[in-house]
């Protein structure tokens, strides 16, 4: 994987990616790491593989912390936040990676719980430790971002509106993150090829990945989506605090 942030760009800070143990946002917190940050890598259920990771971004001279956490529990996530502080005193860069809703079993309102919800919960119980020039940044998808104009898959509609309800919840923040001089981005990807929703996706809607991947000439895959989200958190901020990844032509604007 080649340096996606200039060298030592992030030396002595620290940042924080949820649901950062595997894909997207594994791929995200490597990058923070080789560019020098601390990094605190967030996972759920799946300690040894995001204990693997820390051990491998701890070769390249940083400090890598491992808290799980159930971003639908505030307690959990207020213990999560405690140990960050304990560990690095502060928080410079914080990354809402993890998502969900397409997951069997789970309550009727899950998808909101954890995409609207829980988002929300975990950048106000992350603000005491967001200094001036943090940034935050909030992951999503153009199927998501784009819902109220242009109609997605009826399998994914339900967790693309919960994103978008999530997205629009943030945003309301965004003036009073402002005044605390803190950075808010939200970075809209197409399907990304290799994700657990792209794989669900086509496993309910047998060809959805040909299709879009036709449809828009290219898509990003983990590592490359990943190297945008990265790069989210140290470039400008864009006038509608907006990056959008990938091909948009086939969704119509807001």
């Amino acid at each position: 994987m080649s340096q996606t942030l200039p060298p030592a760009s992030l030396a002595g800070r620290t940042a924080l990616v949820t649901g950062s143990s595997r894909g997207i946002g594994a791929d995200t917190v490597r990058y923070f790491a080789e560019a020098g940050a601390n990094v605190v890598i967030n996972f759920r259920n799946k300690a040894p593989r995001a204990q693997k990771l820390a051990t491998e971004l701890e070769g390249l001279g940083v400090q890598a912390l491992v808290v799980g956490a159930d971003l639908t529990d505030p307690a959990s996530v207020q213990e999560m936040f405690s140990e960050v502080e304990r560990t690095f005193g502060s928080l410079d860069i914080l990354v809402l990676n993890a998502s969900g809703g397409m997951e069997g079993g789970m309550a009727e309102d899950y998808a909101l719980q954890l995409n609207r919800d829980a988002q929300v919960r975990v950048l106000e119980t992350a603000l005491p430790l967001l200094g001036d020039d943090a940034r935050v940044v909030f992951v999503t998808s153009h199927q998501a971002h784009f819902i109220r104009t242009t109609p997605t898959m009826p399998e994914y509609e339900p967790v693309a509106r919960s994103k978008r309800a999530g997205e629009d919840a943030l945003r309301e923040l965004i003036p009073m993150l402002q005044e605390r001089g803190i950075g808010f981005v939200v970075v809209s990807g197409d399907m990304i090829e290799g994700t657990i929703t792209a794989t669900l996706l086509e496993r309910a809607n047998p060809g959805a990945i040909a299709d879009r991947r036709e449809s828009a000439g290219k898509l990003y895959n983990v590592s490359e989506f990943a190297a945008e989200v990265a790069r989210a958190a140290i470039d400008p901020i864009p006038a509608d605090n907006t990056r959008l990844v990938g091909d948009t032509s086939s969704f119509q604007g807001e």
